[in-house]
C-alpha cells in the first residue's frame, strides 16, 4: 500500500509501522512528514487519504489544533517585550480548564447552542468559559521579529475542552455507548477508530468536527486580536491553518477523505506558519506544485517534531489535589534552558522542561526533507514566548 515518507532517517520506525496500520485498502494513500512521531492510534505528522472512511484517530483529541500568525505594522525594536509579555500572561488564560479571565462573546457560541449534532449543545458552558484561552502542553503565544525587523504574533492551540469532549464522546459512540458515557480511550498502539463515511455516525462526526473547527478558528482569532490590542496595532498579513483535521479533497481525479494529524496543508500558493521551539527560528511557508507535492498529498510539517518524550524530559509526575508531585527527575535542566533564552534575548513567561528546545528536531533539517514542495517566505526569530507553566496538567492530547 502506498506510503510516501519524507525524511525517513529522522523518523522513529514505530511511527512508520503505525501509519502502515492505518491503511485499510489498496485505494488508501498515506504520507509521513519529516517531523513525524508516534501518536494515539495514528502518528503525529501522518496523513491518510481514505476513499470511504472517516478517521477519528487521524483528527485526534485536539480537533482543529492549528496555528495562526500575523505581521504587524510596528517594528520589533520599538516594543517593550517584557511589559507586553506580562500583559499577555495577565490578560489571556493559559492552562487546562482555566476559564478566560475576561469572558468573550462570539457567534460560534450561538452555533454550538444550535449544534446539528445535538449532544454538543450540552458543551456550551464549557466552550463559552474556555473561548479565547490557550491551554498548555506545546500551545503558545509568541512574538517574533522577521528579516526586515517587523513584529509578528504567532499562536498555536486548538478546540480546547470542547474538542476533547467531542472526541471522547465519539469514542464512546464507536463502542456502542452513550456520548456522555466514559469509556477507556485505548492505548497508543490501538487500531485507528474509523467510521464509514456513508453511515449516520460518520456524518454526525463530520458535522461535529466542523463545529469544533469553527470554534478553534474563533479562539485563535480572539487571542491574536487581544495581543494586537495589547500592542496597540493591527495585522497587515495573516496566515491561519488547522493541522489536526479532516478535509474532503480530490487527488489524482478521485475524491478522498483526507485526515492530517500534526501536518499542515500546503497546496500551491497556500501559506502556513510552522513553529520550531521556544528558542529557534520559526517560518512562514508557501506550498508549491510539483510531482513530489502531489505524491505528498500537498502536506507538510506542522512543527519540528519531538525526539524526547514529555516524561523523559520533565520526569515522572502526578497530580494530587491540584498540585504537581515529582516522582522522578527528567533529563532537561530547566536552568540551562532559561539561560539560553536570556542569552538570545527571548523573554519567557511560563514554560516547562518538556518544551525545552532539546526535545525537538532542528526545524531547518526537517524542512530540508520537504524541498521542492514548499518555499520559505519568512524566517521569524522569537523575542517573546508565553506558555503554560510546569505545574499545569494537560489531559487534552494532541
Amino acid at each position: 500500500m502506498p506510503v510516501t515518507i519524507f525524511g525517513e532517517s529522522l523518523i522513529d520506525p514505530v511511527a512508520i509501522d503505525q501509519i502502515e496500520r492505518c491503511l485499510t485498502t489498496p485505494d488508501d494513500r498515506a504520507v509521513l512528514t519529516a517531523d513525524a512521531h508516534v501518536g494515539y492510534g495514528h502518528p503525529i505528522g501522518g496523513v491518510v487519504a481514505y476513499r470511504d472512511k472517516i478517521s477519528l484517530s487521524g483528527v485526534g483529541f485536539d480537533i482543529a489544533c492549528g496555528n495562526k500568525a500575523c505581521q504587524t505594522r510596528i517594528r520589533a525594536a520599538d516594543v517593550d517585550v517584557e511589559n507586553v509579555m506580562d500583559e499577555i500572561f495577565r490578560q489571556i488564560g493559559f492552562g487546562i480548564g482555566r476559564p478566560n479571565p475576561k469572558p468573550v462573546d462570539h457567534p460560534v457560541l450561538d452555533h454550538i447552542a444550535r449544534a446539528p449534532f445535538k449532544p454538543q449543545r450540552a458543551l456550551l458552558k464549557l466552550a463559552a468559559e474556555q473561548l479565547g484561552t490557550v491551554g498548555s502542553g506545546n500551545h503558545f503565544i509568541d512574538l517574533f521579529e522577521d528579516e526586515e525587523g517587523w513584529l509578528w504574533v504567532g499562536v498555536h492551540f486548538g478546540s480546547r475542552g470542547f474538542g476533547h469532549k467531542t472526541t471522547t464522546g465519539f469514542i464512546a459512540l464507536s463502542k456502542g455507548k452513550r456520548f456522555d458515557e466514559h469509556v477507556p480511550e485505548g492505548g497508543m498502539h490501538a487500531p485507528p477508530i474509523l467510521f464509514d463515511a456513508r453511515s449516520e455516525l460518520g456524518q454526525d462526526y463530520l458535522a461535529a468536527i466542523q463545529l469544533a473547527g469553527e470554534y478553534a478558528y474563533a479562539g485563535r482569532n480572539i487571542v491574536v486580536d487581544k495581543v494586537l490590542e495589547i500592542l496597540g496595532t493591527r495585522a497587515v498579513f495573516e496566515v491561519h491553518n488547522h493541522h489536526n483535521f479532516l478535509w474532503i479533497e480530490e487527488h489524482g481525479g478521485q475524491k478522498y477523505y483526507v485526515v492530517r494529524k500534526g501536518a499542515t496543508p500546503a497546496f500551491p500558493g497556500q501559506y502556513g506558519f510552522i513553529g520550531a521551539n521556544m528558542a529557534d527560528i520559526s517560518v512562514i511557508i508557501r506550498g508549491v506544485d510539483s510531482p513530489l507535492s502531489r505524491k505528498g498529498l500537498y502536506s507538510t510539517v506542522h512543527g519540528a517534531g519531538r525526539v524526547i518524550s514529555r516524561t523523559q524530559a520533565a520526569g515522572k509526575r502526578r497530580w494530587k489535589n491540584g498540585q504537581v508531585q515529582y516522582l522522578s527527575e527528567g533529563t532537561v535542566r530547566w536552568g540551562n534552558v532559561t539561560r539560553l533564552l536570556a542569552q538570545r534575548g527571548i523573554v519567557l513567561r511560563g514554560g516547562a522542561p518538556d518544551e525545552a528546545p532539546e526535545c525537538y528536531k532542528p526545524l531547518e533539517e526537517v524542512l530540508e526533507q520537504h524541498a521542492g514542495t514548499i518555499e520559505i517566505v519568512h524566517r521569524l526569530r522569537p523575542i517573546g514566548v508565553a506558555m503554560a507553566g510546569a505545574d499545569v496538567y494537560d489531559p487534552y492530547k494532541d
